[in-house]
């Protein structure tokens, strides 16, 4: 889905990009432009980044056994 239509950004590339490493709105707007025009992405943006911090939480104190 389109997150960022003025740039044509999709939730994949959003996603892509955060698994790359992106971790802050400023590292999405300098890869990806989400959010650096009419900015009414910005909100939708932020929130895949605020999802992985929490999955990110809370799969840091499981021990996964092999």
């Amino acid at each position: 889905m389109f997150v960022c239509i003025c740039n044509a950004v999709t939730d994949r590339d959003i996603k892509e990009s955060i698994a790359a490493g992106a971790s802050t709105m400023n590292d999405l707007q300098n890869q990806l432009g989400v959010a650096t025009c009419c900015g009414c992405c910005s909100e939708l943006a932020s929130s895949f980044l605020s999802a992985n911090q929490m999955q990110a939480s809370v799969t840091a104190g499981i021990t996964v056994q092999h």
